[in-house]
């Protein structure tokens, strides 16, 4: 988008939050970029300089606005929306590959020459991944600065920065402030930061309008018991991370609409996973996504217009581990919601790794795929066809011969579950929708879907609304949500106390 300059300059003059992330505004005179809501009086159309991140603008040497602070704008939909090799890489980068194993890591997880790699991010974003990877670990240092008494050389390392001295010097040259300037600025607002070691309480912003109730419905009204629980107006669960363990609480904007982050409370073991963490939650809550414009195509079909007017906003609830939603997602063959909490629960007590949460009732992080290689699923109190579903499908996470990370390919990722022996087209389009995070998946053998389509008056038989439903693409999976939201179910709507 930064190189259509009239609707660049259309969205900065209007202070369109819409677009933030979309794109940076650099200001030639000033030397700062900016997001483009920005609330100061816009620059003089010749001094505009419109580039496609916050990497390419620190790239070109501006620093980032004090005021309206793009670091901390959503991200781009692009990143969600797409399955093409930057959209991967983007995904990846997000996810610490590069942080981890470095470029060459990440051109491994695409399967693609390092130089391949840099020639396409730098092309379409102005960065290549370790300039990416590094305004990254400058947002996560200015998160830890502003949210946490840490000391300084802490924070340096567990941000991802190799010395305190680089530390320093890219704090400064991003944000035109010393880290000790940073964190004296922030002191003068009101805290945030936890109250037990490892603790960080810090803000999701999306893009406006959305509804909570079918997102956060959903995720609390599925949760595995020991592993998810709805507490005290939050959903909260445990996360299996690269250094750790940890626990977050997702606190929605229910006391105040017009507040356009999530609250994020995150218990870490190692802090070092703090970027890590907070991608998971965006990912979780499909926080990049662009409601206008899902809502604006969905709403052009007459059947679906009234349920996008009622309730404008709805994302599709995702998961914060694509392995774990897989395995979930087979113990919920042909079962009620209620059934497949409990085959969960099961295995969570069995297999899962215990864990200490003085502030709720979570017990464990769900089993990783390697320590369910050893499960008996012979004692699994399910049909015979689904027990070798479930073995199937976790010898092939586990082997690695299917790929549900962050930066796999969708169609690949179909084509190998279709191919395992008892996984159908509602399992397979259930993990694209929820563990891909593909916004065009589509599960028309869903009962709920079924239901609502009929109600709708829409065709009924699978094959017939799968041929009616390709007028929503590229949104299907916003569509399911909009169907599953005409019934009456418990994922429709927030609890009223705790679950």
């Amino acid at each position: 988008m930064h190189e259509d300059v009239e609707r660049c300059l259309a969205a900065v003059r209007s202070k369109d939050a819409r677009f933030d992330g979309w794109f940076i505004t650099a200001v030639r005179t000033t030397g700062i970029y900016c997001r483009p809501s920005c609330p100061v009086v816009p620059p003089k159309a010749e001094n505009m300089r419109f580039l496609p991140s916050a990497a390419a603008a620190q790239q070109a040497g501006f620093r980032a606005c004090k005021r309206c602070r793009p670091d901390a704008s959503p991200g781009s939909p692009l990143w969600n929306e797409r399955a093409d090799l930057v959209a991967r890489a983007m995904r990846l980068i997000a996810d610490g590959v590069v942080d981890r194993e470095g470029v060459t890591g990440l051109a491994a997880h695409l399967g693609y020459s390092t130089r391949q790699v840099e020639r396409q991010l730098s092309a379409e974003l102005g960065a290549g991944p370790l300039a990416l990877a590094r305004a990254q670990r400058a947002q996560t240092a200015r998160l830890m600065i502003e949210t946490s008494a840490l000391p300084m050389g802490e924070v340096a390392m567990s941000s991802g920065f190799a010395s305190i001295r680089t530390f320093n010097e890219t704090v400064l040259e991003v944000f035109a402030l010393t880290p000790t300037q940073l964190r004296a600025r922030a002191r003068q607002a009101p805290a945030t930061t936890g109250t037990s070691p490892g603790t960080l309480t810090v803000r999701l912003p999306f893009r406006a309008p959305l509804n909570p109730d079918s997102l956060f419905g959903h995720l609390a009204a599925t949760a595995v018991p020991g592993v998810e629980e709805w507490r005290d107006g939050a959903y909260r669960r445990t996360l299996r991370l690269p250094h750790g363990h940890g626990i977050v609480a997702l606190r929605p904007p229910v006391d105040d609409p017009a507040r356009r982050w999530v609250e994020c409370r995150l218990t870490l073991a190692d802090l070092r996973d703090l970027p890590i963490a907070i991608s998971r939650c965006r990912r979780l809550l499909d926080l990049d996504a662009d409601p206008v414009a899902v809502g604006e195509h969905l709403a052009a079909d007459p059947a679906l217009a009234p349920l996008v007017q009622k309730a404008p906003g709805r994302r599709v609830p995702r998961t914060v581990d694509a392995d774990e939603f897989a395995v979930r997602a087979v113990l919920g063959q042909q079962v009620s919601t209620a059934a497949a909490r409990t085959h969960a629960a099961r295995l969570v007590l069995a297999h899962g790794t215990p864990v200490d949460d003085p502030d709720g009732g979570l017990t464990h992080l769900f089993p990783d795929v390697n320590a369910l290689a050893t499960l008996d699923v012979e004692r699994l109190a399910f049909p015979r066809a689904r027990r070798a579903a479930l073995l199937t499908v976790i010898t092939a996470l586990a082997a690695g011969t299917v790929d549900l990370g962050a930066g796999s390919d969708w169609q690949q990722a179909r084509a190998a579950l279709a191919a395992l022996p008892g996984i159908g087209t509602w399992t397979v389009e259930t993990i694209a929708m929820r563990a891909l995070g593909d916004p065009d998946a589509f599960i028309a053998t869903d009962l709920g879907v079924r239901r609502a389509a009929e109600s709708l008056g829409l065709p009924d038989p699978p094959a017939a609304l799968r041929r009616y439903a390709e007028r929503w693409r590229p949104w299907r999976a916003y569509a399911v949500q909009y169907l599953w939201a005409t019934g009456d179910h418990p994922i429709n709507r927030l609890p009223a106390g705790n679950a």
